[in-house]
This record gives C-alpha cells, structure tokens and sequence, in this order.
C-alpha cells in the first residue's frame, strides 16, 4: 500500500493512476468488507437522520441514468429521503437484481455525515489544497451507471464498498463520445448519447475511435482513482451495494470564474461567426489566453497592467462586473 500520494508525478503526467489499497484501513473499507448491512449500519452512525437527495431509475433503464428515448426528459426520478431510509431500500432490494435502481451522488460528506472524515480520510499533502481546499463527497447506491461525463476538477476516487469499474477518456476525445444536450442534463454535467452497453456503431461511428482511446480502472475495495480535470469517464457501480467517497479540487483560487462559463459565452458570441474572423479570434485567445500568463502584460509597467498581471481578488470583481455590464447592455 502506497505511503503517500504522489501528487507531483500524478499532476505532472496528467494520466490516470489506479493507487491500489490507499484506503483500504479506512474503517468503512473493513465494514463493507463484513457485508452490505453492516456497512449501512456503519453508515447511519454518521448521517440516518439527513436528508439527501435520492435518485431511482425503474427497472427498464438497466441502472443507466439518462435520458427518455425520445430525449423529453429523463429516465428517472428524484426526491429527498433521510439517509437511513436510503440505505434500507438498497439492502431490501440486494436479492432483486432486476429492481429498481437508487443512487446517491455527490454528497458533502462533512455536512451530511459528519464525523466520517475523522477515520475515513485521505491526507492530503499539496501545495495546490492551500490555494483551495477539496470538496469531499459521497456515492451510495446499488448497480448503477452513470455515463460517461467530464468534471472541471481533478478528483481522487475512492471505492469503499464494493466494486467499480471507471471507463476514462482523454479531454480530445469529445467528439468521438457524441456529448448531449447542454441542458437539462441527468447530473449537472454533460453525458455521451452512446450506450456502452449495446454501442450503435451506425449512428455513431466515431465511438470505436474513442474506445480505442479508452482507459479501464477496475477498482476494488480500499483502490484509490487519479484523473485529471476534463477527462471523461463513464462510471458503473458493480455490486448490489457501493460506496464511494471522492475529492475535487483545483489548484486556483476561489475567485477564478470557471471555464464552462466562458465556453457557454464563446458559444454565445464566436461560434456562429464566419471562418475567417474565428482564426483571428483564435490568435487573440492564443496571445491572452492560452500563452504564458505573463506574455500579454510583461512589457507594460506593472501598474498599467490591471487584468493583463496576476488575477488576485478584486481584480476578478472588476473583471466580473465589467462583463456583466458587458452582457446586460
């Protein structure tokens, strides 16, 4: 079992690392390991009286979160219930495996199981958590599938309770994975239209290249799983009761706007524009954007320089209201 995160290598090769065993003392790893009941009752000792949002799919859907046939709306429904009484249904319907499907996604877990973090914790020892601490959250439910998605964080996957298996592609990779719509979508985050399943190579045939690509993490009790911000990754959830705890994290401070706003907003006002106009924009973002930080404004005296030097605090306030100014013109 690793010692230590090897945060500097994972952040500088930027690929998926399967840590096995990482988090396999964690108290929840031995109870999951002594059964479902008992790592549900483990379980209720932090959080039976929250209440969390939870998410059943009927049997038809296979445990896919997703969308109708038709794209209408979604395949499942969601409501709010105590954790106790989550962590029944799921024990109930172990011994039914064509049952309906509950998941639990995305669960702070410091404000809906406190406590949990004091024995089941991963130390985290990177210069990046001082700029901006993780979030730390958790995953329940019986087989379920949530399709491939991307996140706009680095994420550290931790399987506690029973198996996982992560199907990863690189950030390149988006057209081949055939993204549906922006909005609504099954979790807050664009989802593949491909069915792993049963993959319609006819109506999307550039799906073969992207699996080509693909990266399989099997991950068993205790396995910890790196990837990086923007990597897609399809996550199914084996057994007929997992848990998993997650860390998110960027290495920028709070005040730094995400990029999906920005993406939405260049959809808004560059998409659409002709091809030529498009390439010039392109040499402009390349100058202010994607080049080094510092290019843009190095030869102007630093207090000229306003957005064009560091981006602390209030210059994110500035820049935030100049663009909203911007937009609501």
């Amino acid at each position: 079992m690793p010692d230590a995160i090897p945060f500097a290598e994972l952040i500088a090769d930027q690929q998926p690392v399967v840590l096995e065993g990482l988090a396999s003392e964690w108290p929840m790893v031995g109870r999951g390991l002594q059964g479902a009941a008992q790592a549900a009752a483990y379980l209720k000792e932090f959080g039976s009286e929250s209440f969390v949002t939870l998410f059943t799919g009927p049997p038809e859907i296979g445990g896919r979160f997703h969308y109708t046939d038709d794209l209408s709306g979604l395949n499942f429904s969601s409501g709010r219930a105590k954790l106790g009484e989550v962590l029944d249904l799921v024990l109930d319907g172990i011994g039914d495996a064509a049952g309906p499907a509950y998941y639990v996604g995305s669960t702070d877990l410091d404000q809906f199981l406190p406590g949990f973090r004091t024995d089941n914790d991963l130390t985290l020892d990177h210069p990046d958590f001082g700029v901006r601490p993780p979030l730390a959250s958790v995953w329940i439910g019986n087989r379920t599938t949530a399709a491939a998605h991307y996140d706009i964080s680095n994420n550290l996957a931790c399987c506690l309770v029973g198996k996982r298996r992560f199907t990863l592609f690189p950030p390149e990779q988006v057209g081949n994975l055939y993204p549906g719509p922006l909005d609504p979508t099954p979790g807050g985050q664009v989802v593949t239209m491909v069915d792993f399943r049963k993959p319609d190579l006819e109506r999307y045939p550039r799906f073969a290249e992207a699996m080509a690509a693909a990266q399989i993490a099997d991950l068993e009790p205790g396995d910890v799983l790196y990837y990086p911000a923007l990597w897609w990754h399809q996550v199914n959830a084996l057994a007929p009761f997992n848990v998993m705890a997650n860390y998110w994290w960027n290495p920028v401070p709070a005040h730094i706007d995400t990029p999906q706003n920005t993406l939405l907003h260049a959809m808004l006002s560059l998409r659409d524009r002709p091809g030529t106009e498009k390439q010039a924009w392109r040499a402009m973002f390349e100058h202010y954007v994607f080049g080094p930080a510092e290019a843009a404004g190095d030869h102007l005296p630093p207090a000229a320089r306003g957005p064009l030097g560091p981006v602390d605090e209030m210059t994110a306030r500035r820049l935030r209201a100049q663009l909203l100014n911007r937009l609501n013109r």
